[in-house]
């Protein structure tokens, strides 16, 4: 079950912490519960992308994203990612999740986010998040210019970024039906 109660937690401290810039980072604390446990007694793979949504959300609340997308009508998607995993969180084991957007192109806007334990990296993900309105996805310079930002420099994407939207962009879509 998606966890409703936590994100409407996380989304309430977010609301009480100072905006962001738009290359600002968000921090979010978190405890590993028996529920997001897999059968290795540890972080389900899956439910790490949804931990992930609890430090997502609250930093478009926090670069003054989620007002623009309800005035507009519009909905946040995630259209792609990539994620490693390096370090197991077990069982009440408490971790930080760090969330920041590192860029956008012409269709898609770039979250990087990372959890830790200590100074420990036990995971990273890119996430490719689009905007959604009626006709579609929305341009992010569309986004930007309606959050009043439209004069930031586009942020530049790291060159390992670059690198997964070139390799994603020739894979084949949709894939070859097998079986």
């Amino acid at each position: 079950m998606y966890p409703f109660i936590r994100m409407a937690k996380e989304l309430w401290l977010a609301g009480r912490q100072p905006a962001l810039p738009l290359d600002g980072t968000h921090v979010s604390h978190h405890r590993c519960w028996p529920w997001d446990l897999d059968f290795w007694m540890e972080l389900n793979n899956g439910r790490t992308l949804t931990l992930y949504d609890l430090g997502r959300i609250p930093l478009a609340r926090r670069t003054g994203m989620i007002p623009v997308l309800r005035g507009n009508r519009w909905g946040l998607t995630i259209a792609g990612s990539v994620v490693r995993y390096r370090k197991r969180i077990t069982m009440f084991q408490r971790f930080e999740t760090r969330s920041r957007m590192i860029g956008w192109d012409h269709r898609f806007i770039y979250i990087e986010q990372s959890m830790w334990r200590g100074e420990t990296c036990c995971g990273q993900a890119v996430f490719r998040g689009a905007v959604t309105g009626g006709a579609g996805i929305v341009p992010p310079a569309e986004v930007m210019a309606a959050m009043g930002v439209a004069d930031h420099p586009e942020m530049t994407l790291p060159q390992w970024v670059t690198a997964w939207i070139a390799a994603e962009d020739s894979r084949p879509w949709p894939p070859e039906r097998t079986g």
